[in-house]
């Protein structure tokens, strides 16, 4: 009998043994791993970014984890990043193909399919019509212009009282993006697009969340009725209604956004045999839905947050926006050439933002080497932008909000090489012009009509941010008032 159960002990230590995740020849260290777990144990499932920095400070720039029993390495400051992602973006352009958010998107559109000649097809494509309707050009500013009007008009209902934001900004960024894909935008408390905003923050949370993270880990779990399977019911009933809408009333050949061009694309292939699809379509509105709007709108948030809580930076910037717009009825987005403090206060805003603590994973596409470290084909990368967005030695104050990051000694602006909120190479976030128009046009315009102040009775603003695929601020409240202006007329 003791035989036997020595026999046994030994068996499963052996099985257990072989289960245990191994680094390779020369991959880049990290914790000790457990069986089927991996490192799970040494992450938060809730916000693991704490977690990334403390390994990192163990293991230097360029480390390893497992996600179960899948091999990941995490890349952290400057100079590993940039060798990844730009020196060697053809090494480090992948992307998984066998995580949650590629079965919810069913390895469609743009943002999660693989590097290869689809991805490379359709970015292509929505850089072009992305600048054919305007993106760059004043078509985009009076897109822009047009929505800002109902945030104001919002806001002046709200002269002297308290207010939230929140929806305000999710549905004006969602709106601009909307005219552009589908050639409509919404009221605010329109039926549809409050359920777009739903869809797009309970899918974002669920994608870096824990159940995701289980997901990604444990494959016998798939087809259990858990709380991710939410994320694949709100993709089926979004864009399809209005793919279906437009394939109704559109005219071949006169296309009124980004949809048409899309499907007048598909007649122009036909059966060629290429990645375009109904079904591509779909995924790739949705992808550029979100690049567009949960950015921009998180990162808004967080700059009327600072602005309230930092009254002396506010009354500058505000000074700066009457002096170059002496006279003019509203402000172009060229004007930014001439508001240094302006363009330092919207880039400080992304930086301490940091809409996307860990960019979008990305895949080795064969081995390579990264830093010394050798890194096999199909290994995951992490980027962890929040390790360049604050690290020593790249920024004059990289644990506060301070526009002095982005000013010389002479009061010019400059940008830094550590500035990377939206990634860095080909994968670089499509939504990123787009972002800094809205941004800038946004909050100069807002600041030249309105102030913003904390409330008395709010207590202390907590600056911790949800954590997610994209952060974004914990829900706050502002007080808004009316500035008189002299020399000029708002329109």
């Amino acid at each position: 009998m003791f035989a036997t159960f020595i026999l046994l002990w030994l068996c499963v230590s052996f099985i257990i043994v072989q289960m245990k995740p191994r680094r390779p020849k020369n991959f880049p260290p990290g914790p000790l791993t457990l069986p089927v777990l991996g490192n799970l144990i040494n992450l938060s499932l809730e916000n693991p970014l704490k977690d990334f920095e403390m390994l990192r400070k163990s293991y230097g720039n360029v480390y390893s984890l497992f996600i179960g029993p899948k091999p990941a390495v995490v890349i952290n400051g400057v100079n590993a990043i940039k060798e990844a992602l730009m020196t060697k973006a053809n090494d480090f352009s992948g992307r998984p193909q066998d995580l949650f958010i590629n079965d919810v998107t069913e390895r469609k559109g743009v943002v999660m399919v693989d590097y290869g000649p689809s991805w490379r097809d359709h970015r292509r494509f929505a850089l072009m019509t992305l600048r054919n309707f305007g993106l760059g050009k004043n078509s985009m500013e009076e897109r822009i212009h047009g929505e800002i009007k109902h945030i104001i008009n919002t806001l002046e209902k709200n002269i002297g009282k308290i207010l939230s934001p929140q929806v305000m900004f999710h549905n004006a960024a969602s709106n601009i993006i909307c005219q552009v894909l589908f050639g409509t935008r919404y009221e605010y408390d329109d039926e549809f697009i409050r359920e777009i905003v739903r869809c797009v923050r309970e899918n974002s949370k669920l994608a870096n969340g824990p159940w995701a993270m289980l997901y990604d880990s444990f494959p016998m779990i798939h087809n259990l009725p858990l709380p991710f399977t939410k994320a694949f019911r709100n993709v089926e009933k979004l864009v399809i209604k209005l793919v279906n809408e437009h394939k109704k009333t559109r005219v071949a050949g006169e296309p009124r956004d980004f949809v048409d061009c899309y499907l007048d694309e598909l007649d122009k292939r036909g059966s060629d045999g290429s990645s375009f699809s109904e079904e591509q379509l779909i995924i790739y509105s949705l992808d550029l839905h979100f690049a567009g709007t949960d950015t921009t709108s998180n990162t808004l948030l967080t700059g009327f947050l600072y602005l309230m809580t930092n009254p002396h930076i506010q009354e500058r910037c505000q000074q700066e926006i009457d002096r170059v717009l002496v006279g003019k009825d509203r402000v172009g987005f060229d004007d930014r050439h001439n508001m240094p403090y302006m363009q330092a206060v919207t880039h400080e805003v992304q930086r301490i933002a940091n809409t996307v603590p860990l960019s979008v994973f990305h895949c080795t596409t064969k081995d390579t080497e990264l830093m010394g470290y050798s890194i096999p084909k199909g290994t995951i990368v992490i980027p962890n932008l929040t390790s360049v967005l604050n690290e020593e030695g790249q920024w004059k104050f990289p644990h506060e909000f301070n526009p002095e990051n982005f000013l010389n000694d002479q009061g010019e602006f400059v940008k830094p090489e550590a500035f990377m909120p939206f990634s860095a190479g080909p994968r670089m976030c499509l939504g990123e012009g787009l972002a800094r128009m809205e941004l800038f046009l946004i909050m100069v315009t807002l600041l030249r009509k309105f102030k913003f102040i904390w409330p008395e009775d709010a207590g202390e603003p907590d600056y911790t941010p949800v954590y997610g695929i994209t952060q974004t601020p914990k829900p706050y409240h502002m007080k808004v008032l009316c500035i008189i202006h002299l020399n000029t007329v708002i329109k």
